[in-house]
């Protein structure tokens, strides 16, 4: 069984598979990267000094301390739950970038 696992794992497709994916994660880091540190400052400064990372709305104050909070991360520590609507806005940009770069090399293939 030991044999036919090394034989399996051996073969290009299961390798290339494997590849593609540690290629894969690390674009998504990229993108990840380039939407929070390039992308999104300028557009949030040009729409009022707005930092999506902050964005979101307090359901239920902190058990810990209780609001009004400076940051998401204040809120998040003194256990407030909220909706974090900004980094869901990030993770729709990332999602954008990646699904065109995709469409962009199928296309081209």
């Amino acid at each position: 069984m030991l044999k036919d696992f090394k034989a399996f794992i051996m073969k290009g497709n299961v390798v290339d598979m494997a590849v593609g994916i540690v290629i894969g994660i690390a674009f998504g880091l990229i993108v990840t990267s380039v939407v929070k540190d390039i992308v999104m400052p300028p557009i949030g400064l040009a729409l009022g000094k707005v930092d999506f990372q902050n964005l979101y709305v307090v359901l239920r104050e902190g058990t810990i301390t209780a609001g009004p909070y400076a940051s998401l991360d204040a809120a998040q520590k003194a256990g407030a739950v909220t909706i974090n609507y900004g980094a869901f806005i990030n993770t729709i940009i990332n999602f954008v970038i990646v699904a065109a770069v995709l469409f962009s090399w199928w296309y081209v293939l």
